[in-house]
């Protein structure tokens, strides 16, 4: 049996503040072509994630 690891509140995140990483960007960028939306410039780790979350919702994937 697999145990999984609850999910930290992104506001915890010991790196959030500091840039999103280039896989987040670029997996944006995908979801937001598909939702029809920009990508904000600047975003934290923990907002990219965040926004991530959004447009899977938004677009159907990662269900």
């Amino acid at each position: 049996m697999v145990q999984q690891q609850p999910e930290k509140d992104r506001d915890q995140w010991t790196t959030g503040d500091e840039p999103m990483t280039g896989p987040q960007e670029s997996y944006l960028h995908t979801l937001a072509q598909e939702a029809g939306q920009q990508v904000p410039e600047g975003l934290t780790k923990a907002q990219a994630s965040q926004l991530i979350d959004e447009l899977q919702q938004r677009t159907g994937r990662g269900v």
